[in-house]
């Protein structure tokens, strides 16, 4: 099938609430632009070279997700014009994004990473030091970034039962911050979990944004 029609069939499948996110890296300005023809606007890129390349080549209300691993010296490349970056793994790169937010005086929607996957190669905090990080509202510091969820990975297994399992974990997580008295639940809404692989389950288990790259441009 064509990215186009792949757009139209996952946009179609997916319940109400759940926003895809079309992970575009690697991939061409044209097929960026079958996809956003198709009616997508929010793409995923997790490479801050890239990203900076692509997003003046291409329309304007295209909502960039940085996904990837971000070192500190980068953020400020992107901070002027991303969206959202879903991929804050420590508090050392959620102060040095609030910083360049200030500077381009902004605010940037954030998504605390967690570390849910058997595999030690995924990033994030741990789900006791993120509960810790909101029990301690340490959120309430920054004034330039609104901490909008959580995002987590599942291990990469056949096993859809210990998927499952994981995807469960972040959820409750999710639920128990929510639910702290130093949340505003008005901004933490976003469980951002689920890949091409395992995105349905993902929504079963209360995602509400995919990730899906390879089932739409078909690489």
């Amino acid at each position: 099938m064509s990215v186009y029609d792949n757009i139209i069939r996952l946009r179609a499948s997916l319940p109400d609430g759940v926003k895809l996110v079309a992970v575009s890296k690697f991939q061409s300005e044209a097929a960026i632009m079958e996809a956003y023809n198709a009616g997508q606007r929010i793409f995923g890129e997790n490479r801050v070279q890239e990203l900076s390349g692509k997003k003046p080549k291409l329309p304007d209300d295209i909502e960039w997700h940085f996904v990837g691993t971000l070192q500190t010296n980068k953020v400020k490349y992107i901070a002027p014009f991303v969206s959202m970056i879903q991929s804050v793994d420590t508090l050392r790169l959620m102060e040095e994004i609030n910083r360049h937010a200030g500077i381009c005086n902004r605010i940037i929607r954030v998504l605390v990473e967690v570390h849910i996957a058997a595999e030690e190669s995924k990033h994030g905090f741990s789900p006791d030091e993120c509960r810790t990080l909101f029990q301690e509202g340490q959120p309430s510091k920054f004034k330039n970034i609104h901490i909008c969820g959580l995002m987590g990975m599942a291990t990469f297994t056949s096993d859809s039962e210990a998927v499952r399992r994981e995807f469960r974990t972040l959820r409750r997580l999710f639920d128990d911050i929510r639910s702290m008295p130093t949340t505003d639940q008005s901004l933490f809404a976003s469980l951002s979990m689920g890949m091409s692989d395992d995105y349905q389950l993902a929504i079963e288990e209360g995602s509400t944004m995919v990730r899906i790259g390879t089932a739409i441009f078909n690489s």
